[in-house]
């Protein structure tokens, strides 16, 4: 039987402008840590730390732009684009101009499988 997924878990961001990440599959909203998929709705001039995670996170843009930089460049990605980051890449997003955006990670997200650049 289908299990229904009421709705999402708000999710506190790090960064350094507000951002609304609404988890509807992973740990935090039904336990899942083989996946997670969120909604997430980010301001101009958005920008978190850098980061090498443990896993792949496959983002989707809705609306907006956001950038990702890495350790050979730059790379924009505009709405009706998606991305794919790998587990062990250095990036680091922002939202230069604001963004609507969808992000699925696997496994999924967990503060302590990020590992953020310090401050």
């Amino acid at each position: 039987m289908p299990d229904l997924i009421e709705g999402p878990s708000r999710v506190e961001a790090a960064g350094t402008k507000p951002k609304l990440i609404d988890e509807y599959v992973g740990r935090v909203n039904t336990g899942e840590d083989r996946v997670s998929v969120a909604h997430m709705r980010s301001p101009a001039g958005w920008v978190e730390p850098g980061q090498r995670p443990e896993f792949d996170e496959y983002t989707v843009v809705l609306s907006g732009r956001i950038e990702i930089e890495h350790e050979g460049g730059t790379l924009s990605v505009a709405a009706g684009q998606a991305v794919l980051t790998r587990a062990g890449e250095w990036i680091r997003y922002s939202t230069p101009e604001g963004a609507e955006y969808i992000a699925v990670c696997l496994p999924a997200f967990a503060p302590d499988t990020v590992h953020r650049d310090e401050s």
